[in-house]
């Protein structure tokens, strides 16, 4: 399951998050998205049907109900499909309302989310927020979950102060980031609050005046100094603006402060490795490598575990960070293709040679590739049919 910025950015309170996500794990504990295939058949079978009339009052002479049927078969073809799919939107409504109610949390945030978009119903399909594309509302089903969650002992319970305060900050970093003309706006000068001042300095960062968005961010850290989040956002800004000998101390002191965040190690690995210092380039391969052993799929670390290889002549295993880089952005041809250039290069007695080798099998290789391995033993021929 993943979880979009528009769905926290969309969401009023923590309960209407976790509401949402609680129905999206209704979907996958009733195993919905294993059968789509099912909701394709519930629309084909009225088209075709439909199609079928139609046909036929062409054979008997009608071509004017033949073509009235041709152009309604999408129509009920639709229909169907979307009857399915309320279904079981219904039921995921239902299963969320439950898991919710387990977790000691209440279900009113589900229901008030889907009320705040009731007018999304009577929007044509190309206007309606994304979300609600593939997860048709209804009134009644709106009511229908909203009598569910009423009658559950857990309804009346309340978002945390704290809860609350990590919601308004997680909102105000996204606002500042992706739409950062809007939350100039949204959070004025007049709003004193933290998440405000917060949304601000990452706009004007954004907006490239990073004299202002540091002066913010320093007045920030006045008041949380054991903050890693606003250390990371200082050495960020001093960074992306060429300042990186600047950006080591916050990019270090983030690190401290939260060892344990591979994003922090990645960041502080890249200015690092921007520092032209054999010793501090080094250090940079160390923080990438505990960064993957946390989150081995972090495309971002491998492309710059690959630039500092490079800086320091491990061509084989530049090659390999690259291809490690290729597979986890799913781009399986230029994984292959680095992969092999790896195996090229390194020993082949060394784990990262056969590191190479099962990206290779793993990323769709051509019959020259199999028989390459092959020839070599590192599969079978039998491998190859």
């Amino acid at each position: 399951m993943g979880v979009y910025t528009g769905l926290i950015l969309e969401s009023k309170t923590p309960n209407e998050l976790q509401g949402v996500i609680g129905h999206e794990v209704g979907h996958l504990a009733a195993g919905h998205s294993a059968r789509s295939g099912d909701m394709t058949r519930a629309g084909m079978t009225p088209f075709l049907l439909t199609m079928g009339l139609g046909v036929l009052a062409a054979l008997a002479g009608s071509p004017e109900a033949a073509a009235g049927l041709a152009g309604s078969a999408s129509y009920f073809g639709t229909l169907g499909a979307l009857g399915y799919s309320r279904e079981q939107e219904s039921r995921a409504d239902q299963a969320g309302a439950t898991l919710l109610e387990k977790a000691g949390l209440s279900g009113k945030g589900l229901a008030d989310f889907f009320d705040n978009f009731r007018y999304q119903e009577v929007f044509s399909e190309g206007r309606r927020y994304a979300y609600f594309r593939s997860h048709p509302l209804s009134s009644d089903r709106i009511e229908a979950l909203r009598r569910r969650t009423e009658s559950l002992s857990h309804y009346n319970e309340v978002d945390s102060p704290e809860a609350i305060a990590e919601h308004a900050v997680m909102k105000a970093k996204l606002e500042g980031f992706l739409n950062p003309q809007v939350a100039i706006t949204k959070y004025a000068e007049s709003d004193r609050s933290y998440p405000a001042r917060y949304a601000r300095a990452i706009a004007y960062y954004q907006m490239k005046e990073p004299d202002k968005a540091l002066r913010m961010i320093d007045a920030l850290l006045q008041e949380q100094p054991d903050n890693p989040y606003l250390w990371e956002l200082k050495g960020q800004v001093l960074f992306e603006f060429g300042r990186q000998v600047e950006a080591e101390a916050p990019q270090r002191r983030s690190v401290e402060l939260k060892p344990e965040a591979p994003l922090l190690r990645v960041n502080l690995a890249q200015t690092l490795i921007a520092l032209d210092d054999k010793a501090k380039v080094e250090e940079g391969v160390a923080e990438l490598k505990r960064a993957l052993a946390r989150e081995e799929d972090n495309a971002v670390a491998w492309r710059l575990l690959a630039a500092a290889y490079d800086k320091q002549g491990h061509d084989g295993l530049a090659r390999l960070a690259t291809a490690e880089y290729n597979y986890n952005i799913g781009d399986m041809r230029n994984a292959r293709i680095f992969a092999m250039r790896a195996r090229e290069m390194l020993d082949k007695s060394s784990p990262q040679w056969r590191r190479a080798t099962d990206i290779v099998l793993a990323s769709n290789p051509d019959r020259r590739d199999l028989r390459d391995l092959a020839r070599e033993g590192s599969i079978a021929n039998g491998q190859m049919r």
